[in-house]
């Protein structure tokens, strides 16, 4: 039986207008993801790979083209529709973690739910559990400040799981850790994907990557240069680490 087709990405395009010179940065890209699937999305700086998630993500929107989300085009809806869709099937994990520093750990991973209705007390009971799952029982009190990055990332992890998405979006999750703890994370999103059976959509330039992805979809200026499967990857890993 073959997967369900979670993200579908039909020839899209993004132009950026600089003034006088118009910028090509995605140039017809065709793509499906299926539910359940690790992804990594690599390529060069400058690739679009950052664009091409931010169209999967909703935070953008195709110049030219379509993107479907659960076979809904996220470009018909509007700013209500589009945030709560964002808010219940879309976890975002960014680089620069992006937690709100005058919060505790569990108030970060408590905020979606609160946006999206939930009483307190289930938030709460959600979140200590959520904190739990990535290693950080005992920290919820902690503000971002008083954490270490690696700490910090988990609790984005966690804030991205908030409302059980279907979609994890994960933009460059280990570029601001040392390597230990940027292959802790790497696990941490795996297994969560593996029990969750949650779509994890990273772009990244970290090869490491390659060890848990089922997929890598790699961009080169603006157009999608190959897919490869993971049994493809196993033989070339070594190579590339």
């Amino acid at each position: 039986m073959s997967e369900k087709t979670i993200v579908r990405v039909s020839e899209v395009t993004k132009n950026f207008d600089l003034g006088k010179i118009v910028v090509e940065v995605l140039k017809g890209i065709d793509l499906e993801i299926e539910e359940g699937k690790y992804l990594s999305i690599m390529g060069p700086s400058g690739s679009g790979k950052s664009t091409l998630f931010n169209m999967i993500g909703g935070l953008d929107k195709p110049t030219s083209g379509k993107v479907f989300i659960d076979e809904v085009d996220i470009a018909q809806l509007d700013a209500y529709e589009l945030a709560w869709l964002r808010c219940r099937k879309i976890g975002y994990i960014f680089q620069t973690f992006n937690l709100i520093p005058v919060m505790t750990a569990l108030e970060n991973v408590t905020l979606p739910m609160t946006f999206a209705g939930m009483s307190n007390d289930d938030a709460v009971e959600q979140g200590m559990t959520l904190l739990k799952q990535v290693g950080l029982d005992g920290r919820h009190s902690h503000k971002p400040t008083e954490l270490s990055g690696g700490q910090q990332q988990r609790v984005a992890v966690a804030r991205a799981l908030a409302n059980s998405p279907a979609i994890i979006l994960a933009d460059e999750p280990t570029g601001n850790l040392d390597l230990k703890t940027g292959e802790d994370i790497i696990d941490l999103l795996k297994d969560l994907s593996s029990e969750r059976k949650v779509t994890v959509i990273s772009a990244t330039h970290d090869y490491k990557m390659l060890n848990v992805s089922d997929q890598v979809i790699w961009i080169r200026d603006g157009r999608v240069e190959k897919i490869q499967e993971r049994s493809e990857l196993e033989i070339r890993t070594g190579g590339l680490e």
